[in-house]
């Protein structure tokens, strides 16, 4: 046999337990995603807010989420309810609204970390003056109330009135 025969041959040898390995990796994995009793303890406390959400979740969002929960049971108890109430916020955006998100935490990790505490001001002022341009402007007795307060409010002077009517 040819020495050239030989080398191919020796390559291809070598070559087939990585190709082997290779599309093995390649293949979808068969792991399925964790169902909610399964988790332990630490991870349902951790995890509590999207319970519900759980088993519909893709498997690499509960990996996501798993990695994150791992280190729930070392916060203090303010970090622990900080991280419980951005996890029920978050579960209650939409996926546009997620991506909106993460497309403002990627902008803001390229600012320069001097200048972050000023732009956060910044932002923070400009979502205060959105806020208060969004109100509706009710009746000048209304305006702290909520509108759903304000409702009541009515209803209450309305029977109040009315009670008023029947004692004359």
């Amino acid at each position: 046999m040819s020495t050239w025969i030989k080398r191919i041959s020796g390559v291809t040898r070598r070559a087939i337990p990585l190709l082997v390995a290779g599309l093995l990796l390649s293949l979808p994995t068969l792991a399925e995603a964790q169902k909610w009793p399964a988790l332990s303890a630490n991870q349902r406390e951790a995890l509590a807010p999207i319970e519900k959400l759980w088993d519909s979740l893709p498997e690499k969002q509960q990996k996501r989420l798993l990695s994150t929960a791992r280190h729930f049971k070392n916060l203090s108890p303010e970090k622990k309810q900080r991280f419980l109430k951005n996890l029920a916020d978050w579960s209650r955006l939409s996926p546009e609204q997620r991506d909106k998100a993460r497309a403002k935490y990627k902008a803001f990790k390229r600012i320069p970390k001097e200048k972050r505490e000023e732009v956060k001001r910044m932002v923070l002022e400009q979502e205060a003056e959105k806020a208060k341009e969004a109100q509706i402007d009710y009746a000048p007795e209304y305006r702290d109330e909520t509108p759903a307060e304000a409702e009541k409010s009515e209803i209450q002077k309305s029977a109040a009135q009315k009670e008023d009517q029947g004692n004359d």
